[in-house]
């Protein structure tokens, strides 16, 4: 605008004062034109001067307008390539997601081909016996036996930690009035080599108790049912004829100073006692508060995390190392009964309340080493196992308990070829079990393996009434409760249907 005002100024001078003129001018006439377009030229050339400092000027404006212009851009630019990182990122996760979602979408169709094509070859094959169908070996290629592949591991690592607890605990407690813990046995299903849990196997150990020094357990047998119940009562005895240990001659009866150490000190009779008798929660309560006071000397602490878990009978806590790998593992405790492989356990039983002065009769120990027993006579191959190990499974959820099964597998054992349980005829012994099952369920008996039976292997220690007992049924509750009787029934017809869906579909 500033440049065509100056242009209409110079119109205007030159348009107002160019006046017309003849042929011929005077003299005075041609100077004082000379002078005016003298004038002119240094008018238009001051004006010229005007428009190129002007237009310099306005170039000037024009380049910072632009190199502002190119900042705000380049400032702009900047921000969306930074929004566009961030999309950038977040449209990789949402296509990594993608993927995996579709792999495991993927395998899962796979699997569900898989057993299509099983169940298709295999249908109709439950009630005939057929070459293709008596092959197991797709039976066990489920996550339970991948699992299983580092059980042993699992429990040398689960024998090694307990093992150092005790030591930790004897060494706590020596010569001290407090009970002494012998070397743990492992016992339950996870040891046995048949856990029917796909995962988070409980790793069961039986704590064997002795009385301390000065003290006897004295066994009080309870009411029976399904087993014997017993009360343990703690007893001072007298040490003064008998042999002692280096160093000691005191009676622990008898001495004052030891009356006097017994108040002040720890003591079974007063800590882990309900007059007199021991007591099963006191004295998982008191393992269970050593369990965590030993866990912080043990190399391991820095690595792995300890998890105490509620149990009023025994003493349960979780091992976990990373964010997967854990060791659930539960300690009973025990006392035995003379020399034999029965204990009085901590263990819960099948009524609905049990005092915490009752210590039920337990047959782990002999179970556990009926099935070494079996592991030795039978065959490298031998199926057995998973047998018992299908038909827990199938159990899971129904009204049977897995001591049912197992009762009825251990009297199979004993009394077929233990060179029938072999992997081309699986479904055969499936069968034995369950029309074993079916048979005690008709005459309403399935008789305690160890009680009154024969043929219970001679490694296995008994006490004596137990060999001579008469054979202890327990289904007896189903000869005095017909609504029990059916029910009963009803569940079995479930295993059944869920034995041979497992079979056919993996599931």
């Amino acid at each position: 605008m500033a440049i065509m005002d100056i242009f209409f100024g110079v119109w205007q001078i030159l348009t107002l004062n160019v006046q017309p003129v003849g042929d011929e001018l005077d003299e005075e006439t041609r100077e004082r034109m000379e002078q005016r377009a003298e004038m002119l030229n240094r008018e238009m050339t001051r004006l010229w001067q005007e428009v190129e400092e002007m237009s310099q000027e306005q170039r000037i404006l024009e380049e910072r307008s632009q190199e502002q212009s190119s900042f705000a851009w380049a400032s702009l630019l900047l921000s969306a390539l930074q929004h566009w990182q961030c999309w950038a990122i977040a449209g990789v996760l949402l296509l990594l997601f993608g993927l995996c979602w579709w792999l495991r979408k993927w395998s899962r169709e796979l699997e569900r081909e898989e057993e299509s094509s099983d169940s298709d070859a295999e249908e109709g094959e439950w009630e005939e016996e057929d070459d293709d169908a008596n092959h197991p070996g797709k039976y066990f290629e489920d996550p339970i036996q991948r699992r299983l592949q580092n059980r042993d591991r699992d429990c040398e690592a689960v024998k090694n930690l307990v093992g150092k607890f005790i030591v930790l605990f004897n060494n706590v407690f020596f010569n001290t009035w407090y009970p002494v813990l012998e070397k743990a046995i492992e016992v339950g299903s996870a040891f046995e080599g048949w856990s029917p849990h796909e995962e988070d196997i409980p790793y069961c150990l039986l704590v064997p108790l002795k009385p301390p020094r000065g003290h006897i357990f004295h066994l009080e047998p309870g009411p029976v049912w399904p087993t014997r119940n017993f009360r343990i009562r703690v007893e001072l005895v007298c040490t003064c004829g008998m042999e002692q240990p280096a160093g000691e001659t005191r009676c622990f009866l008898h001495d004052p100073k030891e009356k006097q150490r017994r108040n002040e000190g720890p003591s079974i009779l007063h800590d882990l006692c309900t007059d007199s008798y021991l007591d099963v929660q006191k004295t998982a309560e008191r393992f269970q508060k050593m369990v965590r006071r030993f866990w912080k000397d043990l190399p391991m602490s820095a690595t792995q995390r300890l998890t105490v878990l509620p149990s009023n009978r025994s003493c349960k806590f979780r091992v976990t190392q990373g964010w997967e790998k854990s060791l659930l593992i539960e300690l009973m405790f025990g006392v035995q009964q003379g020399n034999s492989d029965i204990f009085l356990s901590s263990q819960y039983t099948e009524a609905a309340y049990t005092p915490s002065t009752m210590w039920p009769e337990s047959y782990a120990v002999a179970e556990i080493k009926f099935f070494r027993h079996i592991a030795s006579q039978a065959q490298p191959d031998s199926f057995h196992l998973r047998c018992l190990q299908l038909c827990a499974r199938s159990l899971l959820g129904t009204e049977f308990s897995t001591h049912t099964l197992k009762t009825v597998v251990m009297h199979l054992l004993t009394t077929m070829p233990l060179s029938n349980w072999r992997e081309d005829i699986l479904l055969e012994q499936l069968e034995d079990i369950m029309g074993y099952l079916q048979s005690c369920l008709e005459k309403k008996c399935l008789n305690h393996f160890f009680i009154g039976n024969e043929n219970v292997p001679e490694e296995i220690i008994l006490p004596l009434e137990s060999r001579m007992a008469e054979p202890l049924n327990l289904f007896q509750h189903l000869l005095q409760d017909p609504d029990a009787y059916e029910d009963a029934w009803l569940e079995y017809l479930v295993l059944r249907c869920r034995l041979r869906r497992l079979l056919l579909h993996g599931r």
